[in-house]
């Protein structure tokens, strides 16, 4: 439980504190390459993956985080139930990573999006750390189940 409350705040921490540096250092609309395939760009996404339901304004901001909140106290839930450690930091992972994003829906109304991976003019939509994070929770809670539980069953 504690791991998992560490792995939150941490998560949130770094997320807030990337998109502080973002949004101080960085102009609209002036991408950063890094490198040939990467840049930091500064985008407002008043939307959820990819800006759908953008068009929905305050109104939207609001029903998202309501929902990002319900999902977290479900996972919460089931983080403190939770026995496995690696389960425990990819909920801690997902947690923080939505509290993160529900933080710039209320603040801002829109969520700060900046790392642009692309090739050539094709680029993959703008994302953040939290996105970041709830991605690879997700994924290692999927993999978990898919290859630990196939290997608990024989």
């Amino acid at each position: 439980m504690i791991l998992g409350v560490f792995v939150i705040f941490s998560a949130v921490f770094a997320d807030q504190l990337a998109k502080y540096f973002v949004d101080t250092n960085i102009v609209s609309g002036q991408p950063i390459e890094v490198f040939s395939l990467f840049n930091l760009v500064k985008v407002w996404n008043t939307g959820v993956s990819f800006s759908m339901f953008s068009h929905y304004g305050k109104v939207g901001a609001i029903v998202l985080s309501v929902l990002a909140i319900t999902v977290c106290l479900f996972l919460l839930h089931w983080m403190i139930k939770e026995k496995n450690l690696f389960k425990v930091v990819s909920l801690g992972l997902i947690i923080g990573g939505a509290i993160g994003n529900v933080i710039d829906r209320v603040r801002f109304g829109a969520v700060l999006d900046f790392l642009d991976f692309h090739i050539m003019d094709y680029h993959w939509p703008a994302f953040n750390l939290a996105d970041s994070f709830i991605c690879i929770g997700a994924g290692v809670l999927i993999m978990w189940e898919i290859f630990y539980k196939q290997k608990e069953r024989i």
